[in-house]
């Protein structure tokens, strides 16, 4: 007859196992990061809460009055003074200018990025890979004055063409480097199953490739929409009539020459933001996945 001896766990080794697994019990409680977080979000609810209680506010008793209390007497004379004052002429700018960029920036950074994947071993798509990388080192601040002279040359100055084409040639550096992370991650196996079944590269693109890496497409779509789309020097370098204007550039007409309209500045941001937010809640989880995989490499 023999005797089995379990060594009981001392009170010391188990604490230090039950910290080890996360226990609730002995998990420390993170005040500084506590305290970091609810001042991050002062910073951006606070902002947010006086944008939105300045634009129902009235601009005869805005500088006399408490900025951070809300009206007593909100009014939507703001709203309907922004409206009636070419909004949406503005609008229909920003979203011609935002469409006719990202909708061909998208198609031929996908087509790009596939070829750069499938043909890596070819010298010259290299060569196209890391030319198409080193315009993520090029600001846009240090190519206004070509652009400018290019535009002039072209005599598309004071178009919204002149806005689409430089747009997207910065929308499309990150849009290859997303989606050929994406595409990489494609197994082989499909694309040989594919090549066995007699289809050709672009049956292999658009049936395979595409519908595969379509969180990859939303991301640089929500990202490129939004870059465009919040655009102040493109606009303001390349456009002069005020039927050309976008709405960031619009702003400016709700200022005047010895006063400004704040009230009236805040109801046009408000409006502005408006579409943006709508596009981001519609592709936020696509553009966070999308970028951690872009850069996670």
């Amino acid at each position: 007859m023999s005797l089995t001896l379990t060594r009981t766990p001392r009170p010391a080794r188990a604490h230090r196992e039950r910290r080890r697994r996360g226990d609730p019990a002995t998990r420390r409680r993170n005040w500084l990061g506590g305290l970091a977080g609810w001042l991050w979000l002062a910073i951006i609810v606070i902002p947010i809460y006086w944008v939105l209680i300045t634009s129902f506010k009235v601009q005869a008793n805005y500088y006399s009055s408490n900025p951070m209390v809300p009206p007593g007497d909100p009014t939507l004379d703001n709203y309907r003074f922004v409206l009636e004052s070419g909004f949406v002429t503005y609008f229909v700018n920003s979203v011609v200018a935002t469409a006719g960029a990202v909708v061909p920036a998208v198609v031929f950074s996908f087509m790009a990025a596939y070829a750069i994947v499938r043909g890596w071993r070819l010298r010259f798509l290299r060569l196209v890979n890391g030319l198409f990388l080193m315009g993520l080192a090029i600001p846009l601040q240090a190519t206004v004055i070509p652009i400018y002279l290019i535009i002039i040359k072209l005599r598309l100055y004071d178009s919204l063409l002149a806005l689409i084409l430089p747009s997207i040639a910065f929308a499309i550096p990150l849009s290859v480097l997303v989606l050929s992370n994406f595409i990489r991650d494609v197994p082989k196996e499909l694309f040989e199953a594919m090549r066995i079944d007699g289809a050709t590269e672009w049956m292999t693109m658009w049936r395979l490739a595409a519908p595969l890496t379509r969180p990859a497409i939303l991301t640089v779509t929500v990202y490129s929409a939004l870059n465009i789309w919040n655009g102040f020097l493109l606009p303001l370098v390349l456009t002069q009539s005020p039927d050309k204007r976008t709405l960031p550039l619009a702003l400016w007409t709700f200022q005047g020459q010895y006063s400004v309209n704040v009230p009236a500045i805040v109801a046009a941001v408000v409006l502005t933001t408006l579409p943006i937010l709508a596009l981001y809640a519609f592709g936020r989880r696509q553009l966070l996945s999308g970028l951690t995989a872009g850069f996670s490499r």
